[in-house]
């Protein structure tokens, strides 16, 4: 995830995409698997509601799409946050980068619903 591509539908598929190669390294808990169930559908969620949004037939529709999309970024960057805090990871620097991203991502959304 170095380089970051200047589409922002790309950016959330990769990050999407990025988030489930991440999930199939952890330990198979009980916790780790409801936990990794629900950053799956989060982190993919942001990208199709991006991709959504995108495709809006009215301003009023953007708007809602890319305020769930950027709600999904923040509940992928919870639940990315759980996981790395109650595991002891091999890969901790990747759940760190897959927290980083979230965290931008959301902030990206953040200002175009401000500019929107």
């Amino acid at each position: 995830m170095n380089k970051k591509p200047y589409d922002l539908e790309e950016r959330t598929f990769l990050f999407a995409k990025e988030v489930r190669l991440f999930i199939r390294t952890l330990n198979k808990t009980i916790a780790n698997i409801e936990d990794a169930k629900q950053v799956i559908r989060s982190s993919g969620s942001i990208a199709a509601n991006y991709i959504e949004a995108n495709e809006a037939l009215s301003k009023k529709d953007f708007s809602y799409r890319i305020k769930i999309s950027r709600k999904e970024a923040k509940e992928s960057l919870m639940w990315l946050r759980l996981i790395d805090e109650t595991n002891d990871l091999s890969n901790s620097k990747l759940a760190e980068e897959l927290i980083q991203e979230a965290t931008e991502l959301k902030k990206i959304l953040s200002a175009i619903i401000e500019k929107s």
